[in-house]
């Protein structure tokens, strides 16, 4: 390996920053834009040594772990070019698909420590448990002693976990913890790689007495979760409607990240709708957005997830809610074009990976209003790629920072034939 000399042009989707060379770019960590540093180098990645010009939107990171930690990679970067950046990516994507007209909105920002949900690494060493992160770019457990992302209420529970961990020989060596933050409070889904007694289910049952979790389920490896202790309901809202989330389940990862969703896709759906309006939504997970959407009209609700289907329609039924669920694997068996026929708008949220089965369907079925929420846009790119060339335009575009200081990005897209 050897040392050079870097000018730092740019950053890149990841957040490291970008400096460009005869043979192609060199990618540097904890750099900005403006920057001249000297590091060495290793392919194309570079390990800074020594500052030699620094940015003047370069900041303070508040996080002892910064630079470590893997949660956060852009702590160290002001806030009016953070938003400028992740803004652009939005532009990019959108521009990528072929609409590099499209109207983006401002970022709409998440404050820190509003984060409710966590999946941490679990790792019994010499020295005690380590929980908390991945190191950048290694398999380390970073063991975090502090979060600004994370809701307070769950970086409560690093210290008390920990010392429960000690004491439970389930955890042989690693493993994850899942904490959801309920309207119920805590919630815990833990994995372990080896089998949990009567010993260490009693163990669960008293840390989830002294520390107000109503439910504690386990599951050893991959395998199916069951609940190790439970000591009272587990509830979360949406709307008027109460449901019961199974354990780990996924969630928008802030309330504030979640009602700006749902207000850029309810802002995106037609402004009069016929009383008998038909919605399909796919991907909807515990319902999220189904109960907003069912306030404006009928929806149709799939969902791949057996047990998120079964809470979706518990709570639908409970609520007396204009939902049907339907489980359905949409990799699998997306919505062909006869079943996309006579709807007033489609809307999906779908995984990182997003949804390339589905979206030349949406494209032949000339679906009126799509709206796309996406938490990469790499995979918004890509998918959204047959609906321009479908002669699609896009009405709305609404950058979300639902992961303050890491790359990611969750945007809602709003999408209509240009005839329409």
């Amino acid at each position: 390996m050897k040392s050079e000399v870097l000018d730092i042009v740019a950053l890149g989707a990841a957040g490291d920053g970008i400096a460009r060379r005869a043979g192609g770019s060199i990618f540097v960590p904890g750099a900005l834009p403006g920057e001249s540093v000297r590091a060495e180098i290793a392919g194309n990645r570079a390990r800074p040594e020594a500052w030699l010009r620094e940015s003047p939107d370069r900041v303070t990171p508040p996080c002892r772990h910064f630079g470590a930690c893997g949660g956060c990679v852009l702590q160290h970067w002001a806030a009016a070019p953070y938003a400028a950046w992740k803004r652009e990516k939005l532009v990019a994507a959108l521009t990528a698909a072929g609409f590099p007209e499209a109207p983006v909105a401002p970022l709409v920002s998440v404050p820190p420590a509003s984060r409710r949900r966590a999946d941490l690494a679990l790792r019994r060493t010499p020295a005690g448990i380590a929980l908390g992160l991945h190191a950048i770019g290694q398999a380390a457990v970073v063991n975090l002693a502090e979060c600004h992302v994370l809701d307070p209420r769950l970086v409560a529970l690093f210290a008390p976990l920990r010392a429960l961990l000690r004491r439970l020989p389930a955890l042989k060596r690693e493993g994850s913890a899942v904490l959801n933050l309920l309207d119920t409070g805590p919630d815990l889904l833990l994995r372990t790689d080896g089998p949990l007694d009567a010993a260490g289910r009693a163990l669960l049952a008293g840390f989830a007495r002294e520390h107000g979790l109503p439910r504690i389920a386990w599951a050893q490896g991959n395998g199916p979760a069951e609940n190790a202790a439970q000591l009272g309901p587990v509830a979360l809202r949406f709307g008027t409607a109460s449901v019961a989330p199974p354990p780990g389940a996924f969630l928008q990862a802030s309330p504030g990240g979640e009602a700006a969703i749902i207000a850029a896709v309810l802002a995106g759906l037609p402004a009069k709708l016929p009383a008998k309006a038909r919605i399909v939504e796919l991907h909807a997970g515990l319902g999220t957005l189904s109960f907003a959407l069912a306030t404006r009209a009928r929806v149709e609700a799939y969902e791949g997830a057996a047990e998120a289907v079964a809470a979706l329609a518990a709570a639908a039924g409970s609520a007396g809610a204009r939902i049907r669920a339907a489980r359905r694997d949409l990799d699998r068996q997306p919505l062909a074009p006869a079943e996309l026929q006579n709807l007033a708008s489609l809307v999906l949220d779908p995984p990182y990976a997003g949804a390339a089965a589905q979206m030349p369907l949406l494209a032949r079925a000339r679906v009126p209003r799509i709206i796309y929420v996406s938490c990469n846009p790499g995979a918004l790119a890509r998918d959204a790629k047959p609906l321009a060339l479908a002669g699609y335009r896009v009405l709305a575009a609404t950058p979300i920072d639902q992961f303050p200081w890491s790359a990611h990005l969750e945007a809602v897209v709003v999408f209509s034939p240009a005839t329409t």
